[in-house]
């Protein structure tokens, strides 16, 4: 049976996609997130979002807040939902951090933003804002650790879902010939480093990179 590594627990769903296509399955968290503790200045109206976990940080920071004074900005489908069912007037949604900072520079120059971030997040966005004289101020609302685990075999895929989750596993193992699959062009970008064997989604979800992988493997059956 071929076997595939997710650096990230998969939820029950997730899991019976892949195990329901016939690939066996080893997962593990990479990655482990901690929220800080951190003060949300007053004043600024356009939010911006990198990644959801900044935005699980904001709630739990901000509860007694009215979120429908501010205007959102961020990358990813899945972030934007959780924002705007949380009643956040969501103005922009984003594939990564290049194509945000973009539609800011273009259409928002002149206005003031808060860029809620954590201590691992890319250079793309805030070097394009301060290139272009856009007024920002950043604050670290999480900290990402690496968690390293060493495994005594080899797989036929790796599913990575961030930069980071790369640098973690590569701190324990050995990328080879393994096929990895990745969930987005940024961390293709770092897999593009270690390896030419790459796949990347062309949703930026975790079921997309599952289908990507099912879909590889099964030209082999």
């Amino acid at each position: 049976m071929r076997t595939v590594l997710s650096t990230k627990i998969l939820t029950s769903p997730q899991k019976e996609l892949l195990l329901n296509s016939g690939l066996g399955l080893v997962e593990y968290d990479a990655l482990r997130i901690d929220f800080v503790e951190a003060q949300i200045p007053m004043g600024y109206q356009n939010l911006i979002f990198t990644s959801k976990n900044a935005v699980k940080g904001f709630f739990n920071l901000t509860g007694d807040l009215n979120y429908f004074d501010y205007k959102v900005f961020c990358v990813g489908d899945k972030t934007a939902h959780i924002l705007a069912d949380n009643g956040l007037n969501v103005v922009k949604t984003a594939k990564n951090a290049s194509e945000l900072a973009h539609f800011i520079v273009k259409n928002y120059k002149n206005e003031q933003f808060l860029f809620l971030s954590g201590n691992q997040r890319r250079e793309e966005l805030p070097k394009a804002l301060g290139k272009n004289n856009v007024r920002y101020k950043e604050v670290v609302l999480y900290e990402t650790q690496l968690v390293p685990k060493r495994f005594a075999r080899a797989f036929d895929g790796v599913l990575f879902f961030s930069p980071s989750g790369i640098r973690s596993y590569l701190l324990e193992n050995c990328i080879e010939n393994e096929m990895l699959f990745c969930i987005g062009s940024t961390t293709a970008s770092e897999a593009k480093k270690y390896s030419d064997q790459i796949i990347v989604a062309t949703k930026p979800t975790v079921e997309n990179v599952l289908v990507q992988a099912i879909k590889h493997f099964k030209k082999y059956d």
